[in-house]
C-alpha cells in the first residue's frame, strides 16, 4: 500500500540484476511510494539480467555503468540529474563479487587478485560512489545513501569467504565517509544487515540452503525477506530517519542478538535421542 513516502524523490538504484534481487524489489516499493529514479548495473549484469524488464515497469532508465571506474560513475550521477530533473534524495548500492567464492577457493588459499577485485567491487566501489557525489554535489541535504552489508562482518561465517572481509571495509566505509559527508553536505550514510536470503548471489555461497534454514530457527522473527528489506529501505530513503547516519542496522529478525534459540535446541535434542 503507498503512503507517498518518497513522493518528489529522486535516486540511483545499484545492482537490480533479476526478480530475485534486493534492489530489484526496492526499485518496485520506490516506485509504489512515488519516488522516480535511475537503475544501473555493470555492463556484464546488464546482458545476463533481466533489468529492462524492471524498468519498464518503473518507468526507468537503464544506465551501465561499472561502479569501480570512476568515470563511469561520473556519467552515471550525471546523466541521472538531467534525466530526473534535479539532486539525488537517496541511492542504494546493491553490489557484491567475490571471485574467490564463484570459483571455489578456500578462505586460507585465495587467489590475491581475486581478493582484490572481491574489495574493489564490494567495498572501494561505495567509496566511489559517494565520492563522485559529493565531488558533483548530487545530493540534496538530508538525502540517503544505503548499502547491504552482512554479518559475517563481525562475526565468522565459514564459507563466506573474502566478502566477510569486504563487508566489513564497507561497514567502515559507511562510519567514515559518513562523517564527513553529513559534516559537509548533511547527507545520511547507512548499510543494513540483512539476513540470509534467497537472491541469486546469495544461493551461489557453498551451504546456503542450510544456513538459511538455521537462521530461520535461530531468528525470533525469522528470515527477514528481501520484500521486508525492500520496506525498511523505503523507510531509510524517507524524511521519517532523517537523523540516522553512519549506522550498521540490523534487519534480521533478531539473528544477531541470539545465542541460541529454543528450536534449535529442540532439533538437536531429537537428533541426540534418535542417535541413542
Amino acid at each position: 500500500m503507498s503512503n507517498n513516502l518518497l513522493k518528489g524523490k529522486r535516486g540511483i538504484i545499484f545492482g537490480a540484476l533479476d526478480e530475485n534481487s534486493i534492489a530489484w524489489k526496492v526499485a518496485m516499493a520506490a516506485k509504489e511510494q512515488g519516488a522516480t529514479f535511475t537503475l544501473t548495473n555493470a555492463p556484464v549484469a546488464l546482458r545476463l539480467g533481466t533489468i529492462n524488464k524492471l524498468a519498464e515497469a518503473c518507468n526507468a532508465q537503464v544506465i551501465g555503468a561499472d561502479a569501480t571506474l570512476v568515470e563511469d560513475l561520473e556519467k552515471l550521477v550525471t546523466q541521472s540529474q538531467e534525466i530526473l530533473g534535479g539532486k539525488l534524495d537517496f541511492v542504494l548500492h546493491s553490489i557484491g563479487m567475490s571471485p574467490n567464492v564463484r570459483k571455489g577457493k578456500a578462505y586460507t588459499d585465495v587467489n590475491y587478485e581475486w581478493f582484490q577485485k572481491t574489495l574493489d567491487i564490494s567495498a572501494l566501489s561505495f567509496h566511489k560512489v559517494m565520492q563522485t557525489c559529493m565531488k558533483l554535489d548530487a545530493v540534496n541535504e538530508y538525502g540517503s545513501i544505503l548499502t547491504l552489508s552482512y554479518i559475517a562482518a563481525q562475526k565468522s561465517f565459514p564459507g563466506y569467504n573474502d566478502m566477510a572481509d569486504a563487508k566489513a571495509t564497507l561497514e567502515s566505509i559507511v562510519r567514515s565517509f559518513g562523517y564527513y559527508y553529513g559534516t559537509k553536505k548533511k547527507v545520511r550514510v547507512n548499510s543494513i544487515s540483512q539476513s540470509p536470503t534467497k537472491t541469486t548471489a546469495g544461493s551461489g555461497i557453498k551451504g546456503f540452503d542450510v544456513f538459511f534454514d538455521f537462521a530461520d530457527k535461530m531468528s525470533p522473527l525469522g528470515n527477514a525477506s528481501a520484500d521486508d528489506c525492500a520496506n525498511y529501505c523505503v523507510s531509510l530513503f524517507s524524511d521519517h530517519t532523517r537523523m540516522v547516519t553512519m549506522q550498521n542496522l540490523f534487519h534480521d529478525g533478531g539473528f544477531s542478538n541470539v545465542g541460541v534459540s529454543d528450536a534449535l535446541m529442540e532439533m538437536y535434542l531429537k537428533q541426540a535421542e534418535s542417535q541413542g
